[in-house]
């Protein structure tokens, strides 16, 4: 059985994309799992302003399709005032359709941030990335205290989902436990996924 993970993120310094290069490595490290990785364009000022439907480089931007066809998805954002970028929260506002059918209904699913400080918010804005997850019906997980680097970790990562400390805002290597909670919640979504879509399908 195969199965499709959404690694769906925005990312203005790199350190979200890195952590969601690491997501979709620990959902690979799942026999039948495979990451389907995408971002979402910046929000303009100038209300006339569109970005091209290609991004210049990195991943191509979402789709409701790719939300609707996924088995599970991790949804990164990098925070801002202790809450999710507004680029991500503006294409979350776009999916009623989806809500009004229940096309995610049922579906596991992870969240992931990064801050430029130790106390900017990484707490508040995974909670309200969970929020319209809620809503949708979908079945949210965090990091389990089983996952030795969560004790030890002297930078990111909480039991909510993975984070990252960047510091000055432009630090995007992970740290050797920010790394590894990484990769286990990419694995932990990924066998859950498995698992309801196993279920699902009997």
């Amino acid at each position: 059985m195969q199965i499709s993970v959404l690694v769906l993120y925005y990312s203005r310094g790199g350190a979200t994309a890195t952590m969601a290069q690491k997501i979709a490595r620990g959902i690979g490290e799942i026999k039948g799992a495979e990451a389907l990785v995408r971002t979402v364009p910046p929000v303009s000022p100038t209300c006339e302003a569109s970005s091209d439907s290609i991004p210049d480089q990195g991943p191509p931007y979402v789709t409701h399709d790719d939300l609707r066809r996924c088995d599970g998805l991790a949804l990164g954002s990098p925070t801002r005032f202790g809450n999710m970028a507004a680029p991500l929260k503006y294409f979350l506002d776009s999916t009623s359709s989806l809500w009004l059918s229940g096309e995610l209904v049922g579906k596991p699913a992870v969240v992931f941030t990064s801050t430029g400080s130790m106390h900017g918010g990484q707490e508040t804005t995974l909670m309200s990335m969970m929020l319209p997850l809620l809503h949708h019906g979908m079945v949210l997980m965090g990091l389990p205290y089983t996952e030795p680097a969560l004790h030890d970790t002297a930078t990111g990562g909480t039991p909510y989902g993975a984070s990252h400390l960047s510091r000055s805002g432009m630090e995007t290597e992970l740290s050797g436990d920010e790394m590894q909670l990484c990769l286990a919640l990419g694995r932990r979504l990924a066998k859950t996924a498995a698992a309801l879509r196993q279920s699902a399908d009997t």
